[in-house]
């Protein structure tokens, strides 16, 4: 058998090596903020590389990966390559 994958919309946004622009103002968007917060999904090891707790571990990210919160709230990283092959904006 065969299965297709349901269109879902999901948010997203690529990461860039920090959370904000060169202004100092967060680009992301809050649920990534309140993802930092103690004890949350996301975090920075000591060296400032970025993780993501995940079901099937942490996972780091890195610079151009996306982020992307799922269907249930759940947050991982995605490749750019990959990202773009699967996903497309919405309007």
């Amino acid at each position: 058998m065969q299965y297709r994958k349901k269109p879902v919309v999901i948010e997203a946004f690529q990461y860039d090596g920090d959370m904000v622009d060169k202004t100092g103002y967060p680009y992301v968007p809050a649920w990534a903020l309140r993802a930092l917060e103690d004890g949350g999904p996301m975090y920075y090891a000591e060296q400032g590389e970025l993780y993501i707790k995940t079901l099937e571990g942490d996972h780091h990210v890195s610079v151009g990966d996306y982020i992307i919160k799922g269907v249930q709230g759940e947050l991982y990283p995605c490749k750019p390559d990959i990202f773009e092959q699967t996903y497309e904006a919405v309007e």
